[in-house]
C-alpha cells in the first residue's frame, strides 16, 4: 500500500475558475543574488487547483473553516467511477447506504492541470446533492474544479454546505481505483475562510 498525492501542484499556468487571480510564485530575495537566503511571496484564491468549500463560502451563516470538524479529513473515502455521465444525478447514485466520504472520479480526470477552463466539466446535480444528503454523506469530492455545473452551482452548493457536508474539488484520481482507500485531506489552516488548498493523499 503506498499513499498517493492526488492534489494538484499550485504553479503558474494551471487551469483556473473565470475571473480567480492567476496563481503567482514571485521572489522577494534569493542567494543567487546576493541575498542571504530565499524567500517568495504567493498570490492564490482560496479556491485555487484542489480546495476545499467551507459552508460560508455559499452562507453568510455558514461555518468558516476553523469551524469545520476536522475528523472529517481523515478515514475512508469511496471513489466511485462515472466515466460515461455529463452530469452525476441522483438515479446515478447507489440506492440504500452511503459511505461517509465519497470522492465522485469522472472523465475530468483525463484534463491535464494547465488545460483552458471547461464550461462542460461532468458535475453533481443538485438531485444527486440531495441523494447524498438524504444518506448521511458528510464529505465529497470531485476530480474539477467545482461539483456544481457551470452557470448553475447554487443549488448544488447550497443543498451540500447547508447541511454541512464537506466539499473538496480539484482531485486529481487518475491512477485510483474505484472502491474504499483511505485518504488524509489537508486545508490550510485559515482562519475566517471561506475554503482553502489542500493536500490530499489517497492510500492505494
Amino acid at each position: 500500500m503506498k499513499w498517493h498525492d492526488v492534489s494538484i501542484p499550485l504553479q503558474e499556468g494551471m487551469t483556473r475558475w473565470p475571473g480567480d487571480p492567476e496563481f503567482k510564485f514571485t521572489a522577494n530575495s534569493r542567494v543567487a543574488e546576493g541575498a542571504s537566503c530565499n524567500t517568495s511571496t504567493i498570490t492564490l484564491s482560496s479556491h485555487a487547483g484542489t480546495h476545499c468549500d467551507a459552508p460560508w463560502h455559499f452562507d453568510d451563516t455558514g461555518k468558516k473553516l476553523d469551524g469545520v470538524d476536522t475528523d472529517l479529513f481523515m478515514g475512508p473515502v469511496t471513489v466511485m467511477h462515472f466515466p460515461d455521465v455529463d452530469h452525476i444525478r441522483a438515479e446515478d447514485l447507489p440506492d440504500g447506504p452511503l459511505p461517509e466520504r465519497i470522492f465522485f472520479k469522472t472523465r475530468n480526470a483525463d484534463l491535464p492541470a494547465h488545460a483552458p477552463f471547461q464550461e462542460n466539466f461532468v458535475a453533481l446535480e443538485n438531485c444527486g446533492a440531495e441523494k447524498l444528503v438524504a444518506a448521511g454523506v458528510k464529505l465529497v469530492g470531485i476530480d474539477y474544479l467545482s461539483i456544481a455545473p457551470f452557470g448553475n452551482s447554487g443549488p448544488t452548493h447550497h443543498t451540500l454546505l447547508d447541511n454541512e457536508v464537506f466539499i473538496v474539488e480539484g482531485l486529481q484520481l487518475q491512477t485510483i481505483t474505484p472502491g474504499e482507500h483511505q485518504a488524509i485531506i489537508m486545508p490550510m489552516n485559515i482562519i475566517g475562510a471561506d475554503g482553502a488548498p489542500c493536500r490530499v493523499f489517497i492510500q492505494q
